[in-house]
């Protein structure tokens, strides 16, 4: 029997070392050629790291969470025959699946475009299956699971060590999640001394890795290196919202149906054309400031693995239409780990939705190096002054936050009036 040493691999664009977010196989496993043996994360994506022979695991190079260097051992393999004697790193492609927006992301998680995270099954007295066994795992043994299944339990708050497995290896996955969930419903109930009021005493913890690693950095290196402050403007979108009923209801069938997202990205690209400094990237260490001629506009998504933004290039060039496509394409992208690398970064200037639960006012964090964010807020409909006359209307916020190194206030306020200028007006979407 020889031993195969599993290097590290150069993913290349200069990175010299990754983060280990998740292992697939554990000492004593069989493994199969081109068998996924664990996830690393770089600065851009998460990626699987297959096995370039058949044995048997022995060891394993490093605990999730940690940085491990290029070229260091990342697992050993037992195999018939020498191995490699000269331990030469895997030659097996990586396969890059799950996109991260940590190069490009901002506070606050949004519910649109991108879909949400797969539906839980409802904490209530519903039928459902049997409770499964707590699976039998030796002490210590951390349960096997994908960044995303443990990022769906850790906010569902359960303990995957209670969860069976049923993937290959007794891998836990999403379906099991559902069915822990709805086999530990409780009976429903008022009465003190029952279930629902039982107390509890467990604690966890969860240790932040991987993608969460990489948006707590970019989230405590903007607010840091950039001074931010808001500017809010209440827009009355009610003509906004009437125009776009007529239009999904001549165009709908033939050219797609448009949210608000598209209107409002092209009430920004219009409003950056008499304010072409919120359309810019700030290299504070150089002290040099970008205005991009091209809108690539940033569209923050909640995803599975995380909150990620990828960016609609040339905005400028889209019709609403066009604009509604690619965003939707590009929110699929990102939620399924099929975004290129190139459409998670590079963008100028971000747009920040949280859908119907937008709430009053929001505070988002810029996506640095860009010096403007813009975020939506829900639409409400209250009674309003018109003429004298109280009427209905529909009312949505804009919660937006500049670098005041490079924006005054006054610009700021400028730049969003233009935008609600336009909105109000919403005939001017279509008008050059």
């Amino acid at each position: 029997m020889g031993s195969h040493v599993v290097r590290t691999p150069d993913i290349g664009e200069g990175i010299a070392e990754v983060e280990l977010v998740a292992w697939h196989v554990k000492v004593g496993d069989m493994v199969q050629e081109d068998q996924v043996l664990a996830d690393v994360m770089t600065d851009k994506a998460t990626v699987e790291i297959p096995s370039p022979v058949v044995g048997k695991v022995v060891a394993l190079g490093a605990e999730v969470g940690k940085l491990i260097s290029v070229g260091a051992e990342l697992i050993r393999i037992e195999v018939e025959g020498t191995g490699n004697t000269k331990e030469t790193v895997a030659t097996s492609p990586p396969e890059t699946v799950v996109p991260s927006g940590a190069s490009a992301v901002v506070e606050a998680p949004v519910t649109s475009p991108a879909p949400a995270a797969p539906a839980p099954v409802a904490l209530k007295n519903v039928p459902g299956p049997a409770a499964p066994q707590a699976p039998t795992r030796p002490a210590g043994e951390k349960p096997l699971a994908s960044p995303a299944v443990r990022h769906r339990a850790w906010e569902l708050g359960i303990e995957l060590r209670f969860v069976h497995g049923s993937g290959p290896a007794g891998r836990i996955l999403h379906e099991d999640l559902d069915v822990y969930l709805a086999s530990r419903g409780q009976p429903a109930g008022t009465v003190r001394g029952s279930a629902m009021y039982a107390e509890r005493h467990g604690e966890e913890q969860v240790p932040v890795i991987g993608l969460r690693r990489k948006i707590a950095q970019k989230m405590q290196e903007a607010k840091r290196r950039i001074p931010h402050f808001s500017y809010v403007e209440e827009i009355d979108v009610t003509e906004l919202e009437d125009l776009r009923a007529r239009l999904n209801a001549k165009y709908a069938s033939s050219r797609g149906k448009l949210t608000m997202l598209p209107l409002l990205a092209r009430a920004v690209v219009l409003a950056v054309r008499d304010f072409p400094q919120m359309n810019a990237r700030f290299d504070d260490d150089a002290g040099v400031v970008t205005r991009y001629g091209g809108v690539h506009l940033g569209i923050a998504a909640q995803t599975d693995a995380g909150l990620m933004v990828p960016v609609l290039r040339h905005a400028e060039s889209h019709d609403l239409w066009s604009t509604s496509a690619e965003i939707a394409r590009l929110a699929e992208g990102a939620r399924t780990g099929k975004a290129a690398r190139e459409e998670l970064s590079g963008s100028t200037i971000t747009i920040s939705s949280l859908g119907a639960l937008g709430g009053i006012v929001t505070t988002p964090v810029i996506n640095h190096p860009e010096v403007a964010i813009i975020g939506v807020n829900r639409v409400v409909e209250r009674p309003m002054m018109r003429g004298g006359l109280v009427v209905a209307r529909k009312m949505m916020n804009l919660s937006s936050s500049f670098d005041h190194r490079v924006i005054d206030g006054l610009h700021a306020a400028e730049f969003i009036q233009a935008i609600r200028a336009t909105l109000e007006a919403p005939a001017m979407l279509l008008v050059e």
